[in-house]
């Protein structure tokens, strides 16, 4: 990645990367090219563009005559997904071929990219890919002349242990959208960073980007984030994120993975989350009328504890699971009291689902 675009969020970021995506085509003769393709339980903005781009049902449904046409295809969900026959490796190729088959579908020559967030963000609750799953998808989009397109607004810039979520992939996309941890909450800020040649492509064509917002650029966001930046260069802040997370897995492991109503741990790095269920060997969700995720916010932040809970992990209706991203500066004592917190308000919550169904 070469050049960056400098918004003020992410969903500032996505729009400009499929504004960008699409001018691309545009530059070196193929205006044919119109189409996205995504994935279901994707989150990737509010805006109209994002928001079609995204795959969750109950965001997009009343917007749905204002959104432009994308194929969403399967989220890489193995908890839910994966077959018992299947090894993680073999779930990724199946992925990879229902990606394809979208692309054969939709016709090579008009599919302008496929939109991605490499760790699955609050919609589907920290879904990291299996093995293989990004370096096939790389390699079905170059072999059609597709833009990969990276959404890291929630689990990049240091989040799952890397700066890039991508580089533990071996991957480099051909647009890679950022914000959150870029300037840690400090100043509005996001990007948008991009390949070489797609530049050099607008460069010989038209010599600019048909795009902008107000404060694209700003000078105070982009002074913040560089100092962000900066410390986490200087305080070693990407290992400590490896090692604590490691930490923040083994606790919830400990905590919870026996638990009859947690049915899976997942996550990258400081990015974790735990899915519930009503019945752990069917894997069958709670009720989404009871709002059981809501009920945990609710019974954490009474114990002093911030997360990120959310429903309609399976599908946008049904499913709940709760979303954690401590600092990058947490403490073993701290993660000790996040997962200690978690564990009660979880047991709370159910106790008083469990009341109401009786």
């Amino acid at each position: 990645m070469s050049h960056v675009y400098l918004v003020t969020g992410g969903s500032e970021a996505m729009e400009a990367s499929l504004k960008l995506a699409r001018q691309y085509f545009v530059e070196i003769g193929q205006p044919q090219r119109k189409h996205f393709i995504a994935r279901r339980q994707s989150y990737h903005g509010n805006t109209l563009g994002a928001l079609a781009v995204g795959g969750n049902a109950w965001r997009r449904a009343q917007f749905a005559p204002l959104l432009i046409d994308v194929t969403h295809v399967s989220p890489c969900y193995e908890y839910r997904d994966r077959l018992p026959t299947e090894s993680a490796e073999e779930y990724g190729a199946r992925l990879a071929r229902e990606f394809e088959d979208a692309i054969q579908r939709a016709g090579a020559d008009n599919v302008i990219g496929f939109c991605v967030e490499t760790v699955g963000g609050a919609t589907g609750g920290c879904l990291p890919p299996v093995p293989g799953y990004f370096g096939r998808i790389r390699e079905i989009c170059d072999r059609h002349g597709i833009l990969l397109i990276a959404d890291e607004v929630m689990c990049g810039m240091g989040r799952t242990g890397t700066l890039h979520a991508l580089e533990q992939e071996g991957v480099t996309p051909d647009l890679l959208a950022i914000a959150k941890g870029l300037g840690g909450g400090y100043q509005p800020i996001g990007a948008v960073l991009v390949q070489g040649r797609i530049i050099d492509a607008l460069a010989r064509g038209s010599g600019f980007f048909q795009h902008g917002h107000t404060y694209l650029g700003h000078p105070v966001g982009c002074a913040a984030a560089l100092a962000v930046q900066r410390v986490i260069e200087r305080d070693g802040l990407l290992a400590a994120v490896r090692r604590q997370g490691a930490g923040l897995a083994a606790r919830l492991r400990y905590a919870f993975g026996e638990h009859p109503h947690v049915g899976d741990i997942r996550g990258r790095g400081l990015f974790m989350a735990i899915e519930l269920v009503e019945e752990r060997p069917a894997k069958r969700p709670f009720d989404p009328a009871l709002r059981l995720h809501a009920r945990i916010k609710a019974e954490a932040m009474a114990r002093g504890l911030m997360t990120y809970p959310m429903g309609g992990t399976i599908d946008g209706r049904t499913g709940d699971h709760v979303l954690l991203a401590p600092p990058f500066i947490v403490s073993d004592s701290e993660l000790d009291l996040i997962v200690a917190r978690l564990q009660a308000a979880v047991d709370a919550a159910i106790a008083a689902v469990q009341a109401v169904a009786a």
